[in-house]
C-alpha cells in the first residue's frame, strides 16, 4: 500500500512537471550550421539546462514554419513565440530608426558595433518595438559587407553604372547612387542566377554569405571595403515574455546573453574561414583597399547619412556618433 502511494505520488509530480513546461517555438530562416542556426540550438540546450527542463525551446530552422515575410506576423499572433530576423525586417514594421545599421561606415569596427548593440542605443532600439507587440532580446551579428563584382573596385569611380543588387532599403538605395551605381533590389535566393546570367553585376555580403551561395564562382572581384554591416535582432511575442515567472526570464535572459557571445564569435569566424575558402577556390581576386582609397569611399558615401537622416531621427545619428567618437566633418 504504501509503494502504491509513492508511485501514485511521484506519477502525480510528473504530470504535474509534464503540465508546467513552458514550451517555446524559434523560427528561423536560415540553415542550422550558420551562425545563427548555431546560436539558436546553443540557446535551446541553455534554456533547458538553466530552468531544470521547465523550457523547452524547439528549434525551426530554413522556414519550416513560415516563409520569410510571414514570420513576422505569426509572432504578433502569438503562433511561434521567437524569431531571429535581420534587421531590415523593422522598416516595414514601422520601426525605421533600425534603418540606421545600413548606414555605410557608421562603425568603422566590431568594437564600435558592439558600443550600440551592446550598449544603452541598442537596448533603446529594441524598445521601440515593443509597442508592436514584439519584446527585443539580444542583437547577433553577421558580419561587415564586401563589395564584388566581375571588374575591380577600387575608387568611387569603378562603380559607375554598375547594377548592384541590395536588401529592400532606402537607405541602401542611397549608397548605391551615392557612387554612381544602380541599385537592384532583389531576393537573396535569386543572387547567384542574377550575376551568371548578368542582370545584375555585382553585390554587396558579408564574406560568409559571398562564399556560402558560391557567388565567387560568378564574380572574379571582391574589395574588402567593411563599408556596412548586417544582422539580427532575436525577439520574443511581448504577451508570452511577460507572462513567464521572473526567475524564469532572468534564466532565459542569461542563455540569451551567452547565445549572443557564441553567435558573434561563430560570425567572425565563419567570415574569417569563408575569406579564406574564397582565396583558396582562385576564382574571385580579394583586394584590400588602401587606407586612402578606403578614405576616398568614406568621403562618397558618408554623405548619405545627412540625406537619410530623417528617417532614423537625428538624434539617434547624433548618439551613435557620440558613442563612436566619429565626427564626418573631419572627413
Amino acid at each position: 500500500m504504501k509503494l502504491k502511494t509513492i508511485l501514485a505520488a511521484a506519477l502525480l509530480a510528473f504530470g504535474l512537471s509534464a503540465q508546467a513546461q513552458i514550451v517555446i517555438k524559434f523560427s528561423h530562416v536560415v540553415a542550422t550550421d550558420t551562425p545563427k542556426g548555431q546560436a539558436s540550438e546553443f540557446f535551446a540546450k541553455r534554456a533547458a539546462e538553466l530552468t531544470k527542463g521547465k523550457v523547452k525551446v524547439d528549434v525551426y530552422p530554413n522556414s519550416q514554419l513560415y516563409k520569410d515575410k510571414e514570420e513576422m506576423e505569426a509572432l504578433q499572433m502569438g503562433a511561434v513565440q521567437m524569431l531571429a530576423p535581420s534587421l531590415a525586417k523593422f522598416g516595414p514594421l514601422g520601426v525605421k530608426e533600425f534603418e540606421v545599421f545600413d548606414f555605410p561606415f557608421i562603425f568603422d569596427d566590431r568594437a564600435d558595433l558592439h558600443k550600440i548593440t551592446q550598449g544603452p542605443i541598442g537596448a533603446s532600439l529594441l524598445a521601440k518595438l515593443e509597442p508592436k507587440g514584439v519584446k527585443g532580446l539580444a542583437f547577433w551579428d553577421n558580419g561587415f559587407k564586401a563589395f564584388s563584382a566581375n571588374t575591380p573596385l577600387k575608387v568611387p569611380a569603378d562603380f559607375k553604372g554598375k547594377k548592384f543588387r541590395i536588401q529592400s532599403s532606402k537607405v541602401l538605395e542611397e549608397q548605391i547612387r551615392a557612387l554612381g551605381g544602380i541599385p537592384q533590389v532583389m531576393a537573396f535566393s535569386e543572387v547567384y542566377q542574377a550575376l551568371q546570367t548578368g542582370v545584375v553585376d555585382g553585390t554587396e555580403n558579408p564574406i560568409s554569405n559571398f562564399y556560402s551561395q558560391k557567388m565567387n564562382e560568378v564574380q572574379k572581384f571582391l574589395t574588402l571595403t567593411n563599408h556596412g554591416y548586417l544582422g539580427y535582432a532575436v525577439i520574443v511575442n511581448k504577451k508570452f515574455w511577460d507572462g513567464l515567472p521572473a526567475d524564469v526570464r532572468g534564466q532565459l535572459e542569461q542563455a540569451m546573453k551567452e547565445a549572443t557571445d557564441l553567435a558573434n564569435q561563430v560570425a567572425q569566424k565563419d567570415n574569417d574561414q569563408a575569406l579564406e575558402g574564397v582565396k583558396k577556390a582562385g576564382k574571385t581576386t580579394v583586394y584590400v583597399p588602401s587606407k586612402e582609397e578606403r578614405l576616398a569611399l568614406k568621403k562618397v558615401l558618408v554623405p548619405t547619412h545627412a540625406k537619410m537622416a530623417d528617417r532614423v531621427g537625428k538624434d539617434l545619428l547624433e548618439s551613435i556618433y557620440k558613442a563612436t567618437n566619429f565626427d564626418p566633418a573631419k572627413l
